[in-house]
């Protein structure tokens, strides 16, 4: 395979040099950033994820920085998601649509007061589409992208390694909360939340300077808990059904479309440039929507395009991430099915790179 060319316009993160020295050896573009794809293998990536703890480098997920009085009516136009009972400390995953109702991008929504806000975001130019609304509108508002880091520590011993690091106040952190917690003189906020279905946190590292020295307390604090540098496992985030914006989902789609019409108030959600647009979704339904698949035979190749879905000699849909996963001894997938073809148990065919193979529509994802 062709492999991608450095340069500065790729830009490296706080965690580069942890991820090298762990022995990286893939990457993929996100967001013009390094995002690590693999280290040992894929498999025994996995295998490592649901056994101990990880610690990834998700510099990637940008934040997007509003700030001032217009900043929570800014963040509502963006999201047909009702935040009017958001309070500071809390964690929103928050569809972000345009005018359409098509899907921008699919972030946490981080409200760190009432007039300051990060936007976590997947890989897309929100930034600009953000910019624009607050200019065109005449917001009193800064948006700008601020020095923050991610770095995830995902697994089933995450809540150990963390209090070794922060203290055990950081366990009473609930699901998308988040409190602060200090490092070397500075106060960095600590969610529980990842991109993974394992458990674990975020933390939002502000402040490059600080990236090596946290990478390094936290395998100091791990070494006997097996802390591994790790990433987004594609295994196991089909297999908990963790969409991938760019992959699953695009600007093409609306939220119901993605399975994610219950983050979507458009009655309540006043303010929301889609909203007329999505209150007609609602009403008439979507006429395809994502769904799991399970697909039969050997494993099957990497899905780095769509795998158009059969049935009856007809398209019904298309498969958009798809992986063997061990655990279940199947093809795991997520598509996009219509809706003739998207009750459970409707058998399907995929034709994949190396010829078709049969498959049948999940009632829910396998985690």
């Amino acid at each position: 395979m062709p492999q991608i060319s450095f340069s500065r316009r790729l830009r490296r993160t706080p965690f580069s040099e942890g991820v090298e020295a762990a022995g990286v050896k893939g990457y993929t573009v996100y967001n013009r950033m390094l995002l690590p794809t693999v280290f040992q293998s894929v498999e025994a990536d996995y295998r490592h994820l649901k056994s101990h703890v990880q610690v990834w480098d998700v510099s990637c997920e940008r934040q997007v920085e509003l700030r001032g009085p217009d900043a929570a009516k800014l963040m509502q136009m963006l999201t047909p998601r009702d935040l009017r009972g958001m309070l500071p400390g809390q964690c929103f995953y928050v569809p972000i649509v345009d005018e359409t109702g098509g899907m921008l991008n699919d972030p946490v929504a981080v409200k760190l007061s009432d007039d300051r806000w990060w936007i976590s975001i997947a890989d897309s130019d929100l930034l600009l589409w953000v910019k624009g609304i607050a200019n065109g509108y005449r917001l009193d508002v800064l948006v700008d992208e601020p020095d923050v880091s991610p770095l995830a520590v995902q697994g089933p011993m995450a809540d150990d390694l963390m209090a070794r690091v922060f203290g055990d106040r950081v366990r009473d952190i609930r699901f998308f909360k988040f409190d602060m917690f200090e490092f070397q003189g500075r106060d960095l906020a600590v969610a529980r939340s990842g991109y993974s279905k394992q458990g674990g946190f975020e933390i939002y590292v502000e402040g490059s300077e600080i990236g090596m020295p946290l990478w390094n307390a936290l395998f100091t604090a791990g070494e006997d808990l097996e802390v591994r540098a790790g990433c987004p496992n594609l295994i196991e985030r089909i297999e908990g059904g963790l969409l991938s914006y760019g992959n699953d989902m695009t600007d093409d789609n609306t939220p119901h479309e993605c399975g994610l019409g219950k983050f979507c108030n458009t009655h309540t959600a006043i303010g929301c440039i889609g909203r007329d647009a999505l209150l007609r979704v609602a009403k008439e339904g979507p006429v395809q929507q994502i769904r799991p698949i399970a697909i039969e035979g050997e494993a099957v190749p990497p899905c780095d395009r769509p795998w158009p879905v059969f049935a009856d000699g007809k398209r019904v849909g298309q498969v958009t991430s798809a992986a063997w996963s061990p655990d279940f001894q199947t093809n795991v997938s997520i598509g996009m099915i219509r809706l003739s073809h998207w009750d459970a148990g409707t058998a399907v065919e995929v034709e994949t790179p190396d010829g078709m193979h049969r498959a049948t529509v999940q009632e829910r994802f396998w985690i």
